[in-house]
């Protein structure tokens, strides 16, 4: 018999379906070695050398998988493909004192038979390389969290923290908010001019000639570009108006030729983060959940099947037997017009040739969104088809447009003006036939003029616009942005978001983009004062690509982490004598008394912001929070006031600011008024008012969806 390990029941459930009686697939549940949360766990005077323990979550795991080793006689690490996968079998290694030489590692991109008995037939031996690259990564940032939070701590308030890449991250979302708090918008005008051709005018105006009329925009007087963004003298527009009114026109330019609008390459672990939030609209944490549940397997009926390949990459290379499966099935299904000649190669984006070898694609082409619906729950569906048509996408021919360009111009007595206009028609849908994300909204016919037909000015309108400030971050910009400075690694953007969330140092404009909070914004500053290099984009890109220069084998592990923190502790330890708690976050005292003694009450600054605390602390325990943080009067006590909070995962809830006296909380927003049936107070969700006791059953359906998001 022959014992394979691999992370995830559900991962060991579809491998199991592949392999034959003399294999036993198991889970190891993820990582069964890691640093110890107590301490530190870093010998800093011998070489960072790592103290491991097993977990005592893993305890039972690894005791379980002792036992299976005894019994069988072979032992195959079958973990992922990345860094982390290659930890994990080391790890394996390890903690079941298995012989190296013996023991088989097998990689692969999709969890299906043909993938898995290839693997079997190539086993290899670790790759310590990539071990020491995930091992240099943790403990640059355990030494980065257990030794600047620590700081933050004694310097501002308990539950602070600082992360090697969160804080560039955040400083990210910080400056962007920065930049539209500085914005100054401006008012600015678009004019544009509706015309009928000349010939038409002359005749009875009717409802289907007037539909006939063309809109064009103005874009130059005098043979001069408009200023950007537009006109922005109102007085202006009034006078171009007007000597735009009842006027003569004319075609003086007319221009039709084919565009091609190319199909992107397959996804990578950020373009599918970023797709999925712009058309899904699902968080990158979501997003990567749901992957892993396509990756790892789903019954189809006759035993489970990988749907997708493996989602942590950032590569884009397809292989030969995936293109010819994609050729295949649109030849099949859509007709060789929507297939090519020869297999379209992406470029190879990818600096670590060792890992991500495939970009994301569906296992099998043929299984259809169609064909697996059943089987998947609403949101695995979306994600699936979305991967499913990207791939296919990417071997199909180019859609062509027929692009008319349309030049009308207006001589008055004292200016020539100038307007145009862009009309797409869609000649061939190409890769547009099963990715219909890409395709233009704005397709319409062309109109049936001429060059030098004469046309008539019969209305000039104007439209009023503020410059908008550059958009807060959301899931999908924030991702790309951390792609381009070379932030992070694709197993790590998700979690980056989920930190600065948990964290509290983020909060969601209307559930959507991002929003630094007050603590949020106060850490970003110290550390850009005081640890500079932490928050630094270049310093933190430089430390990926050593990262990557490890896992090639090219650096010594040990030597970029003494690099890092031998400077890193000497500013720490200069920063501990230097800067005070006061410096950072100081005590406003303020003319409120304390009703408790009578002292008076001082302004703080707390986990979920500002708050007003008794100057006797700890000899008085008064708190109240401040008037911006106060919804309403406490519907159960009638005392205390309605707060918003976050608890330990991040997430906000409302409770009373007099708890624990008054034990009222919820996830929902409250009502303000109680229950007909049991008195408690009534919360609103998005489309109904209900009890928030949970064994009364009283709602009722909103009238209006006014509701705050949650």
């Amino acid at each position: 018999m022959s014992l394979v390990i691999v992370e995830s029941p559900a991962k060991a459930k579809t491998i199991s379906s592949f392999l034959g009686k003399d294999f036993e697939v198991v889970a190891c549940y993820g990582h069964i070695r890691d640093l110890p949360k107590s301490k530190l766990g870093i010998d800093l005077e011998n070489n960072f050398t790592p103290q491991y323990i097993i977990p005592v979550k893993a305890r039972k795991t690894v005791n379980q998988l002792k036992k299976l080793r005894k019994k069988n006689k072979d032992i195959i690490l079958a973990t992922d493909e990345d860094r982390e996968g290659e930890a994990i079998a080391f790890h394996l290694t390890e903690a079941l004192d298995l012989q190296k030489e013996v023991t088989k590692r097998i990689v692969f991109h999709e969890i299906t038979k043909t993938a898995i008995e290839e693997a079997l037939k190539n086993p290899r031996n670790i790759n310590l390389n990539l071990v020491d690259a995930q091992q240099a990564r943790r403990i640059l940032d355990r030494l980065v969290g257990y030794k600047l939070s620590p700081f933050l701590w004694k310097k501002i308030f308990r539950g602070l923290s600082a992360g090697r890449v969160q804080s560039p991250a955040l400083r990210l979302i910080v400056e962007r908010e920065k930049e539209r708090e500085s914005f100054k918008e401006e008012k600015y005008y678009t004019i544009i001019a509706s015309l009928i051709k000349q010939d038409l005018n002359k005749k009875e105006k009717n409802k289907q000639t007037e539909n006939k009329a063309i809109e064009a925009e103005l874009y130059k007087i005098n043979d001069k570009p408009l200023p950007k963004p537009g006109i922005k003298s109102k007085e202006e527009v009034s006078k171009i108006k007007k000597d735009l009114e009842d006027k003569n026109a004319l075609i003086s330019n007319l221009e039709t030729k084919k565009v091609q609008r190319h199909s992107a390459a397959p996804f990578t672990t950020s373009t599918l983060q970023q797709s999925s939030w712009q058309i899904l609209h699902f968080s990158a944490k979501k997003t990567m959940y749901l992957a892993q549940s396509l990756y790892e397997g789903k019954n189809l009926g006759k035993g489970s099947v990988g749907l997708i390949t493996y989602m942590r990459t950032d590569s884009i290379n397809i292989s030969p037997v995936a293109l010819k499966a994609a050729h295949n099935f649109l030849k099949d299904n859509f007709g060789s017009e929507y297939t090519l000649a020869q297999p379209r190669i992406f470029k190879k984006r990818s600096r670590l040739t060792q890992e991500a070898h495939e970009a994301i694609r569906c296992t099998d082409p043929f299984y259809t969104p169609e064909k697996v619906k059943k089987y998947l729950t609403k949101d695995e569906l979306s994600l699936y088809t979305l991967i499913w048509a990207r791939f296919l996408a990417s071997q199909m021919p180019s859609a062509i447009l027929e692009k008319t360009s349309i030049t009308t111009e207006c001589q008055t007595e004292k200016n020539k003006y100038l307007f145009r206009n862009n009309f797409y028609h869609l000649d061939f849908d190409g890769f547009f036939r099963v990715y219909p994300y890409s395709k233009p909204s704005n397709l319409q016919e062309k109109p049936n003029l001429s060059l030098n037909e004469e046309m008539k000015v019969v209305k000039i309108t104007s439209k009023e616009h503020l410059t908008q400030p550059p958009p807060r971050y959301n899931d999908a910009s924030l991702v790309k942005t951390l792609e381009s400075f070379g932030i992070g690694r694709p197993s790590t953007y998700a979690a980056i978001i989920s930190v600065l969330e948990q964290r509290g140092y983020v909060s969601r404009d209307k559930g959507k983009s991002f929003i630094p909070t007050e603590i949020g914004t106060l850490v970003n500053n110290v550390l850009i004062k005081h640890f500079p290099n932490i928050v630094d984009y270049k310093f933190t890109s430089k430390i990926e690509e050593k990262l990557d220069n490890i896992a090639e084998g090219k650096l010594n592990w040990t030597d970029t982490v003494k690099e890092f923190y031998e400077p890193f502790a000497t500013n720490l330890e200069k920063k501990y004598e230097e800067v005070s708690k006061e410096d950072l976050a100081p005590v406003v005292e303020t003319d409120e008394i304390c009703p408790k003694c009578g002292s008076k009450l001082v302004l703080k600054l707390g986990r979920f912001g500002k708050f007003l605390a008794c100057s006797k602390w700890p000899e008085c325990s008064f708190t109240k929070p401040i008037s911006d943080n106060i919804l309403m009067k406490c519907p159960q006590c009638g005392k205390g006031d309605i707060i918003k909070k976050r608890n330990k995962r991040g997430q906000m809830f409302y409770a009373c600011s007099r708890w624990p006296e008054c034990d009222f909380a919820s996830s929902y927003k409250p009502t303000g008024e109680k229950c007909p049936l049991c008195g408690k107070p009534l919360v609103e969700t998005k489309t109904k008012i209900k009890c928030s006791n949970r064994n009364c059953n009283y709602e009722k359906i909103k009238k209006e969806n006014n509701s705050e998001p949650e």
